[in-house]
């Protein structure tokens, strides 16, 4: 339980609650991020060390570089259609586009037939986008579903993690939904009565007494529609997050400056991220797909030589920064494992570079 007292959305979502009762997780997690006064993404830039955390392309331009190319091989191996979509999901600063698109210039035909569109909410970071991809051509969508019906070579780095998610707890005879209320005059879980699930899918098979079960509707049409395009029309995409093949039970968390926080504490002052279920995303897409760790992903793609080279004008601390940067990308213990890949594929063409 934490206290309500610090934030304006807190004292919002309070009264919501006492107006109509505990909310879901998801309700909780759509106010703190998206609120359009006080929501966490409609409010702030939180990526890089001034933010709460750094993404893989914050980290080097490796990870971008390596994504764009094993895109491009995708492109190449669909015979080069022109004109197709290059997409990113939620691409924050546009750092990875930057990359991206900097790695496959020397592709022939790639930029040409390349439509870049960025499928961004923040009116904060549209802007920023433009002027860090500048003077390409950049078009905003509002969600994927806006995007042209022709090939797709899609992105989206750390962008499901984000998506608010529902939780169900088996108590030993029934499932009941994990809820957010008011106890006290402090937000607080709880459960539901007793409840018919509204989904279906394996984790909730076989339950155990105290088994929290992750879902996220969110996900399911946006994965449904990136399997419609790319299966209408061809192309690829990259799915680069935290999380696992299934759901692993609770890992509902909050992050600000950096640490892991209280995810009631400070309602839309802290980033909102739960593991993606990889094999619900593989579902809904309803497509070819291949599945690997991030570390053994990036190493496939040449990661190592990619470093050499970079190291190779390097010393001092810009070397030392940069030998750590790949270490955390790739390293078992850092983001090489944590992290996973799921890449989607049209029927009867190979899978991206990159998978076992």
């Amino acid at each position: 339980m934490t206290e309500l007292v610090g934030t304006p959305l807190g004292q919002i979502i309070a009264a919501r609650i006492a107006a109509t009762g505990p909310i879901t997780l998801a309700e909780y997690m759509a106010e703190c991020l998206l609120h359009p006064d006080h929501g966490y993404y409609t409010t702030r830039t939180p990526f890089g060390a001034a933010g709460d955390f750094t993404t893989a392309p914050e980290i080097s331009q490796m990870f971008g570089e390596l994504l764009g190319l094993c895109l491009a091989q995708s492109w190449l191996d669909q015979g080069a259609p022109n004109p197709f979509t290059l997409a990113e999901l939620g691409p924050g600063r546009g750092t990875l586009m930057a990359d991206v698109l900097r790695a496959t210039r020397a592709v022939p035909g790639f930029h040409a037939g390349a439509q870049v569109m960025l499928v961004e909410a923040s009116p904060a970071l549209r802007s920023e986008q433009l002027a860090r991809l500048a003077p390409r051509d950049i078009t905003h969508a509002d969600s994927i579903a806006a995007l042209p019906d022709q090939p797709l070579f899609l992105l989206a780095n750390e962008f499901f993690d984000a998506l608010p998610i529902r939780q169900f707890q088996f108590d030993g005879t029934h499932w009941r939904e994990r809820l957010v209320g008011v106890q006290g005059g402090l937000l607080a879980f709880g459960l539901s009565d007793p409840l018919t699930l509204p989904f279906v899918a394996p984790a909730f098979r076989d339950p155990a007494p105290g088994r929290v079960v992750e879902v996220c509707p969110a996900a399911q049409p946006i994965a449904e529609t990136i399997g419609q395009r790319i299966h209408a029309h061809g192309g690829a995409a990259l799915i680069v997050d935290y999380g696992g093949w299934r759901s692993a039970g609770d890992t509902f968390q909050a992050v600000r400056a950096h640490g892991f926080a209280d995810p009631l504490a400070t309602p839309g002052q802290a980033d909102l991220t739960a593991h993606v279920d990889f094999e619900a995303l593989a579902a809904h897409a309803g497509l070819p797909h291949a599945y690997t760790g991030q570390g053994p992903f990036l190493l496939r793609l040449g990661i190592e030589a990619r470093a050499a080279r970079l190291a190779h004008s390097l010393t001092g601390a810009p070397l030392q920064s940069h030998l750590a940067a790949h270490r955390r990308l790739t390293h078992p213990q850092e983001m090489g494992s944590v992290f996973k890949v799921l890449g989607l594929h049209r029927p009867g063409t190979p899978p991206p570079p990159g998978f076992a």
